[in-house]
Order: C-alpha cells, then sequence, then structure tokens
C-alpha cells in the first residue's frame, strides 16, 4: 500500500529507553509502542516490553525490516537526547566537531551487553577527562564508580568555559511550560536522570541508522530543521526523531503500566496529527526560531531538538 499524499508515515514507533545494568521488564524499562494500520487500515496499537536493551535494539531493527518489505515508512521516536549541548564535540576534541563525531565517539566506547551490563560512568568520566580534565561537566554515580573524573554528587558550580548546563530544546521546553528545569544530560545517575540513557542510547540508534544507511534519515541533523513533506521523504523508510513523553497526555488504563500508557498516547498522537495532514508542521521551528540562524546552525550541527518543542 502506498503512502497517501497528505500522509508522511505508515507506522509510528516511539521508544521509552532505559538504562537499567541488568534485565528489567514493567516499570522504569524498556517500552516501545507501535500504532501502525491493521487490515482494515485502522489504527492499531502493539507494545513491547523487552527485558535489555540489545532485545530492544533487534526488535526495533525487525521492525524497521518489516516496514521496508511492505513498502511502508515508519517514524521512529525516542525519549532521549540525540546531541549534546553546543561545544561538546569541540571540548571532546573531536575530528567532526557535531553530532556524527560525537556519535561516533560514543558507540566507539560505550560497551553494553546482553544483560543490560554496561559502562556509561566509565564513559562519562572519560569525557569529563577529555574535556577539562576535573570531574565536571557530568556527574552522579554509585560510590563504587566514584574516581577522580566522576563524582557521587553535583560539583559546586558549572563554569562558564563548559558547554551549557541545557540544550536549547531543553530550555525552550522549559520556557513552554512555566515548569521546573529538565534534568540537564550531565546527570548520569539518581533519580529522574536523563543522562545515562543519552550515552547508552546513542550508539544503539547509530547502529539502526547504519543498517538502514541512506534509507535512513535523522531530523533536524539530516533533514534540516524545517516542515517535512512527502516528496522530502521519497528516498526514506524511516525517520529517527528525539521526541519527549510530555508530547502526549497518558491516561493508562485499569492495570496499564505508566511507561506503556505513555508510549501509546504519543504514537497515537503523531499518527492522528498525520490523519489530518499536521505532523510535517511539527518539524519545523516556530517563526521566531527560524529567523535566529546561530539557533539553527547549532540545532542542526550538534544539538538537535526535540519533537513538538
Amino acid at each position: 500500500m502506498g503512502i497517501p499524499v497528505s500522509r508522511l508515515f505508515n507506522a509510528y514507533v516511539i521508544a521509552d529507553w532505559s538504562a537499567a545494568a541488568k534485565p528489567r521488564t514493567g516499570k522504569d524499562s524498556v517500552w516501545i509502542g507501535v500504532v501502525k494500520r491493521d487490515v482494515r487500515f485502522k489504527l492499531a496499537f502493539e507494545a513491547h516490553n523487552p527485558a535489555t536493551r540489545v532485545e530492544a535494539e533487534k526488535l526495533l531493527r525487525d521492525l524497521l525490516a518489516d516496514f521496508q518489505r511492505r513498502g511502508e515508512r515508519a517514524l521512529i521516536g525516542f525519549d532521549f537526547a540525540l546531541g549534546y549541548p553546543a561545544g561538546t564535540a569541540s571540548a571532546l576534541k573531536l575530528a567532526r566537531p557535531d553530532w556524527s563525531g560525537l556519535w561516533d565517539f560514543l558507540a566507539a566506547n560505550v560497551v553494553d551487553k546482553a544483560g543490560n551490563v554496561n559502562n556509561r560512568f566509565a564513559v562519562a568520566a572519560k569525557m569529563n577527562r577529555l574535556m577539562t580534565d576535573a570531574p565536571s561537566p557530568f556527574w552522579g554515580c554509585p560510590a563504587n564508580d566514584a574516581q577522580r573524573w566522576l563524582t557521587t554528587t553535583k560539583p559546586a558550580e558549572h563554569g562558564a568555559h563548559l558547554p551549557p548546563q541545557q540544550r536549547r530544546a531543553e530550555a525552550a521546553a522549559q520556557d513552554r511550560n512555566g515548569k521546573a528545569a529538565a534534568k540537564t544530560v550531565w546527570q548520569v545517575f539518581g533519580n529522574g536522570t536523563v543522562g545515562s540513557q543519552a550515552i547508552v542510547g546513542m550508539p544503539a540508534v547509530k547502529r539502526l541508522v547504519a543498517d538502514l544507511g541512506d534509507k535512513a534519515a535523522v531530523w533536524p541533523f539530516t533533514t534540516g530543521w524545517r516542515a517535512l513533506t512527502p516528496a522530502d521523504l521519497a528516498a526514506s523508510s524511516a525517520v529517527i526523531a528525539e521526541i519527549s513523553p510530555a508530547l502526549a497526555k497518558a491516561a493508562p488504563e485499569p492495570g496499564e503500566i505508566a511507561d506503556r500508557a505513555q508510549v501509546r498516547a504519543v504514537a497515537y498522537h503523531l499518527a492522528k496529527l498525520d490523519e489530518a495532514g499536521k505532523l510535517g508542521a511539527l518539524f519545523a521551528p516556530s517563526p521566531a526560531q527560524a529567523a535566529d540562524a546561530e539557533l539553527v546552525g547549532v540545532v542542526e550541527r550538534e544539538e538537535g531538538w526535540i519533537l513538538g518543542v
């Protein structure tokens, strides 16, 4: 079945990632929600709860391969940062001081074993050593993982010489919602942290993109930060994007785990926007953002953006 002119995708896949250090299902584990059309062409939801990230990555690979066989295009949304605050790649002295250089660095350094054992704290410490030769900007770890370049507690200050605490997207989300500041990607341990998911997640996304080759688009890095049309994606079988669980309000059904409800809500929300011909505009900046050339350059080169912010 081909894709109607007004619709960008056939399937919407939302991945709620986890940095758990051992196999886990249920609450605070990996949840993957898929909304696609059934044999009657009606939207239908299916949920997956793999116990490990290795299993989750294989599941995503299998889903994408199935979509490709059917000639269908999918939107794959991940709930962790796909880039770091501007200046991180340069501080690491990477040959390519952009998002792709950072992905390569993480892929070369992160070890994520089949049982979920991973070396994220060692990677954070190495990045601190390369950037500052001090226990910053990354911070937070169990006492057993503390060392010269990574401490259990937050440094006294985040110096002006460091990349910012937040990316522009997180600052914009905070301004829009009027809520307390989002957790910084530099914190890699503690309740509600997002830093560990980014460290173990970006290498997994890189591998998925590598499998798809030129059939994969990564928004906004390879697509540009702009509205997308079916013509823009004619050569793509998948678009990878960063999403926020806050994109849609979830109402758990009786007995439903909140994480499952959230991926369901976000997947359906994106599907319904697409049905209405409104999803393409979600990939674009606001007029004020688009007029800020420095912001657009930073977003497309290194930081990325959160879909819907």
